[in-house]
């Protein structure tokens, strides 16, 4: 996403449908940045989706160098793989009916 505001709405629900996953990777707080932005609007689709954000989680923020920091809060290139690789796990049932899916 190139802006949280506007959110590009279209985009994210086309992703939900195409692939029920979701991830948002941000390099600050994930309080009420892009994953919480892409969460209502998933929310509001009414469409089930396994979903994930990655981004600085609400505590003080540790002191080092960037890349070692983004490693220690997940948002490095292990850390999205990893990721990507739970969000993969989920498993949903290959037809349109989204009135059985969590």
């Amino acid at each position: 996403m190139h802006t949280i505001k506007p959110i590009d709405r279209d985009a994210i629900v086309k992703a939900v449908m195409d692939t029920r996953r979701i991830i948002t990777v941000e390099d600050h707080s994930i309080i009420g940045g892009l994953g919480s932005a892409v969460a209502e609007v998933v929310v509001e689709s009414g469409k089930a989706c396994a979903f994930k954000m990655l981004g600085h989680p609400d505590k003080f923020a540790p002191i080092g160098l960037h890349e070692d920091i983004m490693s220690e809060v997940g948002i490095d290139s292990n850390g999205i793989i990893n990721a990507v690789r739970e969000v993969m796990k989920a498993d949903f049932e290959e037809d349109d009916n989204w009135d059985d899916e969590f």
